[in-house]
């Protein structure tokens, strides 16, 4: 009996904090989540830290350099979009240098900066159980001194 193991995926998010606001992409049409807001992240590859993965996901999809990065908290959706189950570890980090630009334009329509008392709807599934814990990644805390 040779039967697949079905196992979680793990995902990395990352909230970029700059002059008071979060960056969030519009999923373009035909994406997992099409239509809602969600921070830059994607999947976690063989061997790489949480860290290295939300630098990575962040040049990638938008072009943004980002620094002090920061362990939140994970979310776990078994019932996410798709019928795909991800455990999510959402980071925050301060934005460093760089405008955010369309670099993967398959799969964002759009990146803006939001007030976190100001997010846009619908959110991603992640991000909006995110907002429901009651963390504010603008209140933190960093790295700095």
């Amino acid at each position: 009996m040779n039967q697949e193991i079905i196992r979680p995926k793990v995902g990395v998010g990352v909230f970029i904090c700059r002059d008071g606001k979060i960056l969030l992409g519009k999923k373009q049409p035909g994406t997992n989540g099409e239509g809602t807001w969600c921070p830059p992240g994607g999947h976690l590859e063989w061997q790489e830290t949480w860290e290295e993965c939300v630098v990575r996901e962040t040049l990638e999809e938008a072009g943004v350099d980002i620094e002090n990065i920061q362990f939140m908290t994970a979310i776990n959706t078994p019932h996410g979009y798709s019928d795909q189950h991800y455990i999510t570890i959402l980071m925050r980090a301060d934005w460093k240098s760089g405008e955010a630009e369309l670099l993967e334009p398959h799969v964002f329509a759009e990146w803006r900066w939001f007030d976190w008392d100001a997010l846009p709807e619908p959110l991603y599934l992640f991000a909006q159980s995110f907002v429901e814990t009651g963390i504010n990644p603008l209140e933190f805390g960093t790295l700095k001194g």
